[in-house]
């Protein structure tokens, strides 16, 4: 079993930075890609961004290419996402994931049966 804790996030305003990280214990092994998602209410889960565990292969969605930016630190088994030149359409619950992903599908969520606690981010404009 994998399991992820999420921190940061909070409230920003518009053109401010904020970073996330995502903490995996357990049998990480069997983790390929970690991504974050985010959600609004009524709205599906997107992919933003992934970074492949072993190799720190990256991959953005359009919607935060250029502005976020996904690492990782595997001494310290942590993801982080860096959010810059944040919009208030940035505003959502974050969620870190983990597990298969790969290139063709790290935006979808079916691709990931680990999932954070999910964290929220607003950015006021």
């Amino acid at each position: 079993q994998v399991q992820l804790v999420q921190s940061g996030g909070g409230s920003v305003q518009a053109g401010g930075s904020l970073e996330l990280s995502c903490v995996l214990s357990g049998s990480i092994d069997s983790v390929y890609w970690m991504a974050w998602f985010r959600q609004t209410p009524g709205k599906e889960r997107e992919g933003i961004a992934a970074i492949n565990r072993l190799y720190s292969g990256t991959i953005y969605g359009d919607s935060v290419k250029g502005r976020f930016t996904v690492s990782k630190d595997n001494a310290k088994n942590k993801v982080y996402l860096q959010m810059n030149s944040l919009k208030s359409e940035d505003t959502a619950m974050y969620y870190c994931a983990a597990g298969k992903g790969g290139w063709g599908a790290w935006y979808d969520v079916s691709s990931y049966i680990h999932w954070g606690q999910g964290t929220q981010v607003t950015v006021s404009s």
